[in-house]
């Protein structure tokens, strides 16, 4: 499938495209650590978010307990610099999952998410060899404020705030989708390559996401989404005081300052 017909929907669900501003600085050679670094971040902190809807909503505790487990060397390497980096033997869940009775939806979201989850880690780990072949530490750094506005807009009654959670994750993932797209050209060899091979299932992602919302929904998503798709465009456009992966437009006194 070619990159022109994976992008159409995404463009069509985006209400704005990514700022040449950032794009200006996203490709400054002295902010490709902090690209990779953040970019290996993000595809940690989405395995994490499908995660915690399959915990919450999906699976009972000893499934539960199975997926911790099969994220807690990412995170320990991560978080506690626990670890060397070597993910080969962590690359599959170790159980079946048993989906929760009383959640009709269950198996449905176990499918998608699980499979959300191995792609996400084998992204995370292909931008870590990156980052080591480049000699590129996995440094701390500090979380945008993109994910943190969206989700501050999430309603707190179920099944509400499910689908708000969902629709979400559909527009973090079309993003990131998009923000590929635009850097590639703008890339060495190796980094275009590599980002463009991400768009195909970063671009069903979105697409699962979004499909999910309304399977769960009592009411249509209509609403939800264009209420999302406001405020992510607004994060995404507006003055952001740090480059991420997910920050928002630069001025010039910020990237100066």
């Amino acid at each position: 499938m070619k990159t022109e017909s994976l992008l159409t929907p995404i463009n069509q669900f985006l209400q704005c495209p990514t700022p040449q501003s950032w794009i200006d600085e996203a490709v400054k050679p002295e902010n490709l650590p902090t690209l990779l670094v953040d970019h290996a971040n993000c595809e940690l902190k989405a395995a994490q978010t499908a995660m915690l809807l399959l915990r919450r909503y999906a699976v009972d505790k000893d499934s539960g307990d199975a997926l911790l487990a099969w994220l807690k060397p990412f995170e320990d390497f991560v978080y506690r610099k626990v670890g060397d980096g070597n993910f080969n033997d962590h690359t599959n869940l170790s159980k079946k999952l048993i989906s929760k009775s009383n959640f009709e939806h269950g198996d449905e979201l176990i499918a998608k998410m699980v499979m959300l989850i191995k792609e996400e880690l084998h992204h995370f780990q292909q931008v870590w060899e990156i980052m080591q072949s480049r000699g590129i530490e996995y440094a701390n750094l500090t979380a945008s404020r993109y994910a943190r506005g969206m989700m501050k807009h999430v309603r707190t009654h179920e099944p509400a705030k499910l689908t708000d959670t969902l629709i979400c994750g559909a527009y973090i993932e079309a993003r990131s989708c998009e923000r590929f797209a635009k850097l590639a050209p703008y890339l060495d060899a190796e980094l275009e390559k590599f980002y463009i091979s991400l768009l195909r299932s970063e671009a069903r992602h979105f697409q699962d996401y979004l499909a999910l919302a309304q399977t769960i929904s009592t009411t249509n998503i209509t609403e939800r989404v264009t209420f999302f798709g406001e405020q992510e465009a607004r994060l995404i456009s507006s003055a952001d005081g740090e480059f991420r992966f997910h920050s928002g437009a630069k001025i010039v006194a910020l990237i100066e300052g």
